[in-house]
């Protein structure tokens, strides 16, 4: 097991130290991607012919941040460049890549923090065994920042309103905790493809919260909201990239394997077959998984939707029958993730990334 607070330090610098003028360079605190929270060892800059290593892994990449972090490395750092992302198949990533002169690497970053933040709910009682529940609710979709980069969770959260799911555990802000702004300015830019996407959030009675919070923390690194999941068909994850073409996954995904739950993946086209990758099944046997081939970022979602729609309308004792067909593969993705086959998959990824730098 990785310690993800400790994965430069302890995984990757003994490595590079064994090898002359090679630097390590990542972003501290977690989740920035400024230049000037950019931590270097070692700090001093070489000549031209010093190697370094910029981990890029916790953050998806984006033009601007891109454009802004890497023109001033470029400045301060001569020598031959590595990225290192957590994003495969990825236009931002060539494009860092290509314009700024750097060579690509890739590992799953995000696997290695979910398996270290989920590690031993597997030895609580905090989540009723599936064969116990009784579900009551199509689906759980916790939301938090739902503005900027994270647009496309108002676009989901649109369409969960239209069209009558409002009965199902639903969090969603009335102002964005990251970008300070209300959900009413928040969907100007989407008016023209939805002109009725501001009356649809006017109804709401905003902010929602789920039963007995008091606003909707910032759960990345621990599983909660347990009861609501446990009378719940299904959870979708709404993950932190939604749009373009990349694969890009975070610990988000991993929270309804580790609460042994079904789940739709709100994420960018080629997410689950991207899951699958990793050993993990989804349930296009039980319900239309096609909206992960749909390349259109507004259609993927529309489909999504409708595929929601659809079991919403079902019959409590219906979901029930569905979630009870799908309790083996609950429990195989529950066992990837918790019994090893997982951790050694990112291992010999990992190993092989390093054996290429």
């Amino acid at each position: 097991m990785i310690r993800i607070d400790e994965l430069y330090y302890n995984t990757f610098l003994p490595g590079l130290q064994q090898k002359s003028q090679h630097g390590l360079h990542w972003f501290d605190p977690f989740g920035s991607v400024k230049f000037e929270d950019l931590c270097s060892l070692p700090a001093v800059p070489w000549h031209d012919q010093s190697v370094r290593y910029l981990f890029w892994d916790q953050e998806p990449l984006h033009r601007e941040t891109v454009d802004q972090t890497l023109t001033q490395f470029k400045k301060m750092f001569n020598g031959t460049h590595h990225l290192i992302t957590s994003e495969s198949n990825s236009d931002m990533v060539d494009y860092a890549c290509n314009t700024y002169n750097f060579i690509p690497h890739y590992y799953f970053f995000h696997g290695w923090a979910a398996l270290d933040w989920y590690r031993g709910y597997n030895r609580s009682f905090l989540m009723r065994p599936p064969e116990q529940r009784a579900i009551a609710r199509t689906f759980i979709a916790p939301n938090r920042i739902i503005a900027g980069q994270r647009q496309h969770r108002l676009l989901m959260l649109y369409h969960m309103f239209k069209l009558g799911m409002n009965n199902n555990h639903i969090s969603c802000p009335a102002v964005c905790p990251a970008e300070n702004i209300s959900i009413q300015a928040a969907v100007e830019p989407l008016i023209s493809l939805y002109p009725d996407i501001r009356t649809v959030f006017n109804q709401q009675p905003l902010p929602r919260n789920f039963e007995g919070e008091t606003g909707h923390p910032m759960h990345s690194n621990r599983l909660s909201l347990f009861e609501p999941c446990a009378e719940s068909l299904l959870y979708v994850v709404t993950e932190t990239v939604a749009t373009g073409r990349r694969l890009h996954l975070t610990e988000k995904t991993f929270k309804p394997i580790c609460l042994r739950m079904p789940f739709f993946i709100v994420g960018t086209a080629g997410s689950l077959r991207y899951l699958r990758s990793y050993g993990f099944q989804t349930f296009g046997d039980f319900w239309d998984e096609s909206y992960d081939d749909e390349t259109n970022d507004f259609k993927r979602i529309e489909k999504i939707a409708a595929v929601l729609q659809e079991l919403n309308i079902m019959p409590v004792s219906q979901k029930q029958q569905l979630f009870n067909s799908m309790i083996d593969i609950l429990n195989y993705n529950y066992n990837h993730f918790y019994n090893g086959d997982f951790e050694q998959l990112l291992w010999t990824e990992l190993q092989s990334m390093i054996d290429a730098f």
